[in-house]
């Protein structure tokens, strides 16, 4: 599994330039930024080189962090990989409660995705998916 943080915001502006400016001032790489929105709140799903004092540090900002453990599937970058990914859990049962993709510049493509249960990745990576670590997706740094 690796760690995305996951922030909520409210859908003020300037919110999501404070949030990026608290990253910033405390020395914290993002690697990639996702955002979800309603009319009333937005969510963050950030990977960055430091998940653990990047929650600190955005909870000690006044923002509400947390870290949401995601798997993230490598794949070729062409067309069905996804839909072949989702099929499998389908039919092993398994919940995707979210999922999103990037393409790296290797012609792979990453397909993160929030999978109740606890052996998801198991079951995944015995289906022969191949399954990422921390730091296949992100620079990893001392906490």
């Amino acid at each position: 599994m690796i760690s995305q943080l996951t922030v909520f915001l409210t859908n003020e502006k300037g919110r999501l330039a404070a949030a990026t400016r608290t990253l910033a001032n405390a020395d914290i790489n993002m690697k990639a930024l996702f955002i979800a929105d309603t009319a009333d709140f937005g969510i963050l799903r950030i990977f960055c080189d430091t998940p653990d004092r990047a929650a600190a540090e955005l909870c000690e900002a006044g923002f509400r962090a947390t870290l949401t453990p995601v798997i993230a599937v490598s794949v070729a970058d062409k067309p069905g990989t996804l839909a072949d990914l989702l099929g499998f859990c389908e039919g092993a049962s398994m919940n995707v409660e979210y999922g999103y993709c990037f393409c790296t510049a290797d012609g792979r493509a990453i397909d993160v995705l929030k999978i109740g249960g606890d052996e998801a990745e198991a079951v995944l990576a015995e289906a022969g998916f191949t399954i990422l670590a921390p730091e296949d997706v992100y620079a990893v740094d001392a906490q």
